[in-house]
């Protein structure tokens, strides 16, 4: 996977670096990668293509819905493997298992996309639009991915692991997610990552109440 810089992303991860909204920080990265192995890649790709065809052998599942099923094309295992080589990319000083990781990965449309983005980030559109004379954060994110990904040709993934498997959560976010943009011709993903972390318990000071604001949110 190589890393690769696109001027559009760039001016929204500026924004998204540290976003204080008073009561809590937004943190949030856009990242495209090409899906060519370099380096390191093509044995850890090897590795996971091995761990999920080890899975396959010892699974006797034939469920539609089931994981094993999922993965019994090259093409979805292949989809799977690049994904969590961005993981790795993402998040070096974690190992992914390719099994377990799938299991945290849904595949999303745009239209669920935007409505989780206004949904969390209600706050942070507001600030866009009052900094940038009055346009949409969402169109602007909008035409950066298309430029880079061309969404219309994208399938949409979200990765939403348990806490013990967040890099995230671990790290004291109240919420977080990661969602991947994946065209398939162009064989290249953008990732994206957001978190929200309480300025309440960055400044040492933990009230339950805090908590009870997100516990009807489904990220």
């Amino acid at each position: 996977m190589k890393f690769l810089e696109y001027t559009p992303l760039e001016r929204l991860n500026d924004f998204f670096s540290h976003l204080n909204l008073g009561g809590r920080t937004i943190n949030g990265c856009l990242e495209a990668y090409s899906c060519k192995h370099t380096g390191s890649d093509k044995k850890l790709s090897l590795s996971l293509e091995n761990e999920i065809l080890d899975y396959l052998g010892k699974s006797s599942d034939t469920d539609s819905s089931s994981p094993a099923e999922f993965l019994l094309t090259r093409s979805s295992r292949k989809t799977l493997i690049y994904l969590v080589l961005t993981l790795y990319h993402l998040y070096p000083d974690y190992d992914f298992s390719a099994v377990n990781a799938h299991q945290f990965f849904t595949e999303e449309s745009w239209d669920s996309f935007k409505q989780m983005f206004d949904t969390y980030m209600f706050e942070a559109s507001k600030e866009w639009t009052e900094t940038n004379e009055g346009s949409s954060l969402l169109e602007a994110l909008y035409k950066a991915l298309d430029e880079v990904v061309r969404l219309a040709e994208c399938e949409v993934y979200s990765y939403v692991p348990d806490s013990d498997a967040d890099p995230f959560l671990e790290r004291g976010a109240v919420w977080s997610f990661n969602f991947f943009f994946y065209n398939r011709k162009l064989k290249r993903v953008v990732s994206f990552r957001l978190s929200c972390e309480s300025n309440l318990v960055a400044d040492g000071l933990c009230y339950e109440e805090d908590g009870e604001i997100f516990d009807g949110m489904d990220i």
